[in-house]
């Protein structure tokens, strides 16, 4: 077992020229914690996730898309979802959020 203690908006930044970074803090199997900013504007394309996931927002504003629903996830919100539902993620503004897939 480890202990590290991290401040969560500083792990993941954007450089000029990029529009997407994420890095991946810790993992088990498909279970995994991963840190990822977005610029505003920008779309993590339609994907499924295997594991149950959440989406907790740092800072920003994320809009998630699920088939015919959309859910507006503010800075200090989480947003909840099962597996193998098909999504995409659009930031409203420019972003950091925690994933966290169980």
């Amino acid at each position: 077992m480890f202990y590290n203690v991290l401040k969560a908006k500083e792990l993941v930044n954007l450089d000029d020229d990029k529009k997407f970074s994420k890095e991946v803090l810790m993992e088990n199997g498909e279970s995994c914690l991963s840190a990822i900013a977005i610029k505003k504007d920008e779309i993590i394309d339609t994907h499924t996730s295997i594991e149950d996931a959440a989406v907790y927002v740092l800072e920003g504003e994320l809009e998630l898309h699920f088939e015919a629903e959309k859910f507006k996830v503010d800075k200090g919100e989480i947003l909840m979802f099962k597996k193998d539902k098909e999504h995409k993620v659009l930031a409203l503004k420019d972003s950091k959020f925690l994933l966290i897939k169980i």
